[in-house]
């Protein structure tokens, strides 16, 4: 019905008709129906992302087709190109897909801004330009076309985290987040640079950019072992590429802004900081694969320990949190981490089918059952009156049961329980790290297996203590919730259960014993960006490492148990003999305040130096400016305009010559 080349500029073209029809016409024409462009536009989208999948699982090679020239000098050749193939598809579908539902649910959960019909459409008029920007995004054939969507779902991001702007937290959220992004932002921009400088130097005579995917990669995969300088130079481009990875992903040390994220409505969450925008860190390294496989093993190893130490202290921070989005989103990071440690173990070139299918795998599985943990989440805002604290309510299984069933099935396939999607995902990740640690730096990656395993156990726990807190005990609801506590309308648990179907089944179906998820990205997108070099990742089950990382998740499960359901008072207990410890965590290792002490209070003081110097700068200058006007107010009064006044000064003035005169001729 449509060629590749109409697909593809369809796919983001119809989120963007549909964010300026509802910003236009929403408030004024559409009103309390804002909701439908987005909707309809997102849904076909996925559509058409599924058709894509269809004419690319049939390529030879991956479809690109170039629109227009953006901009061309020089050597310099961008133009507007878009490319499909297997990672391509597969982020298409996984941001329309459960970016539709998401939107059907915030129908429900957005229901009381109907009332405030500008902010209605003002709201989904931004998750369907957010859309179009991430689509953009993975869609992009060169940097700079990434590099266009990636600053969108930066700025969209920034509208919805601070979507009720009135409330400071909310402000303040939404200006850190695009603040701290930045940072990473700027890296990113200086290693495109870097790629493009360097290979119009390395390249004198020729007219392609060293931008372009293509260009790129094949320059990478051409380096010599013993081209050091090479080596080196693809080093510093693939570490400033991890800059903007880290920031867009909220990794360390650019983790902090996601949590206080939580302050937007919780279909951001769910969408932004779980399904896509924090996933695009992960899309850049594994897109940029043959880039950092080229540089030193070093640089890998530093991917690798960026994301095992982020996703460790995250799950240790999760541990005691109360609000039960905080301790979705720390689980977010933590498993961010997870996809990072992955992209990290791809140090040689049999490694790199294992490490990036097991990084996009988990990064596929995520988006479902984090989607679903963070909706849930707002079903239960919904029926309490938008508390999330979960000391203040329990019991809600027998309240909210649909709920409560879909949330459980989330927090099972993120605890990794054997046979569900997070199992199968996880376990890819950790076979990855433990193959690693045969081969180059292997201790260090052991001990990153190792820590790999320790977070699983960690983050069965955490997760199943919010799910006990939150739907087991007797029933106790806050105040804030009236008499009258009831399950979500149709329209917020229907998008539930298709996800919780997806979180339960939906890893088994795609990889373990079909590997159609491996096989789509090895001969459709890892073949030729490497050349054709790519080995194939080896088949079966590591047994041991299953039974193991099983006995992690259900001990993670049963502790929580035993801790919240058998013995409720245990953890009081255990909080008093650590007290120590359990500050440290609940505090979130204080690292804001040092981000503070360190970072922003001397940035602060050093704007404050600035700006008093500003304006003594800005007072001397004013000052001189003035000077005219204050001499010619004081010669002002002797031009009147009246003729005998000048009549007399001339007079005055000739008796006092005349006067200096006689006395000079009188000595």
């Amino acid at each position: 019905m449509f060629d590749i080349r109409t697909l593809l500029v369809l796919i983001p073209v119809l989120p963007l008709l549909a964010a300026a029809v509802t910003g236009f016409f929403g408030p004024r024409f559409l009103r309390k129906n804002s909701h439908w462009p987005c909707i309809v536009a997102v849904a076909s989208s996925c559509v058409l992302a599924f058709l894509v999948l269809g004419k690319v699982a049939h390529a030879e090679a991956p479809l690109i087709e170039r629109y227009y020239t953006w901009m061309q000098t020089g050597s310099l050749d961008i133009g507007l190109t878009l490319r499909a193939d297997g990672l391509t598809a597969l982020m298409l579908i996984t941001i329309t897909f459960v970016g539709s539902w998401i939107a059907i649910f915030a129908v429900g959960y957005m229901s009381h801004e109907r009332e405030h019909e500008a902010g209605y459409a003002r709201f989904f008029a931004a998750v369907a330009l957010f859309v179009f920007s991430m689509t953009l995004l993975v869609l992009g054939d060169n940097y700079l076309v990434m590099f266009a969507g990636w600053e969108g779902v930066g700025l969209c991001s920034y509208l919805l985290i601070g979507f009720w702007f009135q409330k400071p937290s909310a402000a303040a959220a939404a200006r850190k987040a695009f603040l701290v992004t930045r940072l990473g932002d700027a890296g990113m921009m200086l290693g495109i640079l870097l790629l493009w400088a360097g290979y119009q130097y390395a390249h004198p005579q020729t007219t392609a950019s060293g931008i372009n995917f293509e260009t790129a990669f094949t320059w990478a995969s051409s380096t010599l072992p013993d081209d050091t300088d090479t080596q080196l130079f693809f080093g510093t481009v693939a570490l400033l590429l991890l800059c903007g990875a880290v920031g867009k992903s909220a990794q360390i040390p650019l983790y902090v802004w996601l949590p206080d994220a939580m302050e937007g409505p919780t279909p951001v969450s769910a969408l932004i900081h779980a399904a896509t925008m924090v996933t695009a860190g992960v899309y850049l390294v594994a897109r940029s694969m043959p880039i950092f496989h080229a540089a030193p093993p070093a640089v890998l190893l530093t991917v690798a320990s960026i994301g095992a130490a982020t996703a460790l202290l995250a799950a240790l921070i999760a541990l005691t949190q109360h609000d039960l989005k905080r301790v979705l989103a720390y689980s977010t990071i933590s498993q961010i981490g997870y996809m990072f440690l992955a992209l990290g173990c791809a140090t040689t070139d049999g490694l790199v089918l294992l490490a990036v299918t097991a990084a996009i795998f988990h990064l596929f599985t995520h988006a479902f059952f984090k989607a679903l943990l963070f909706l849930s989440a707002g079903s239960v805002m919904h029926a309490m009156g938008n508390v999330i604290d979960m000391r203040r309510f329990s019991g809600l299984r027998t309240v909210l049961p649909t709920t409560h069933w879909t949330f459980l099935c989330g927090a099972a396939a993120l605890a990794g329980v054997p046979l569900l999607s997070g199992f199968w995902s996880k376990d890819e990740i950790l076979g990855a790290a433990l193959e690693a640690s045969h081969h180059a730096y292997g201790n260090v990656y052991m001990v990153l297996f190792i820590s790999g395993l320790v977070t699983a156990g960690l983050t069965a726990f955490y997760t199943f203590r919010a799910y006990f807190l939150t739907f087991w005990g007797e029933v106790k609801v806050p105040p804030e919730a009236g008499h009258h506590v009831h399950e979500s309308p149709p329209v917020m648990t229907v998008p539930l259960m298709v996800l919780a179907v997806g979180a339960v089944g939906l890893g088994i179906v795609v990889q373990p014993f079909t590997h159609w998820f491996g096989h789509l990205l090895e001969h459709h997108w890892l073949n030729s960006s490497f050349g054709g070099t790519i080995q194939p990742a080896p088949h079966g089950f590591n047994i041991p490492l299953m039974a193991g990382s099983s006995l992690f998740a259900l001990g993670g499960v049963g502790l929580a148990w035993l801790m919240y359901v058998r013995s409720p008072a245990l953890p009081g207990k255990l909080a008093g003999t650590m007290q120590g410890l359990y500050q440290l965590s609940l505090n979130k290792f204080h690292v804001d305040e040092l981000y503070y002490v360190f970072f922003v209070g001397p940035a602060t003081l050093f704007a404050g130096i600035c700006q008093a110097i500003d304006f003594l700068v800005d007072s001397v200058v004013d000052l001189v400016g003035q000077l005219p006007g204050l001499l010619g107010k004081l010669v002002r009064p002797i031009q009147n305009g009246l003729v005998q006044f000048y009549a007399l000064a001339m007079i005055l003035g000739l008796t006092v010559f005349l006067s200096a005169l006689v006395l000079r001729m009188a000595k």
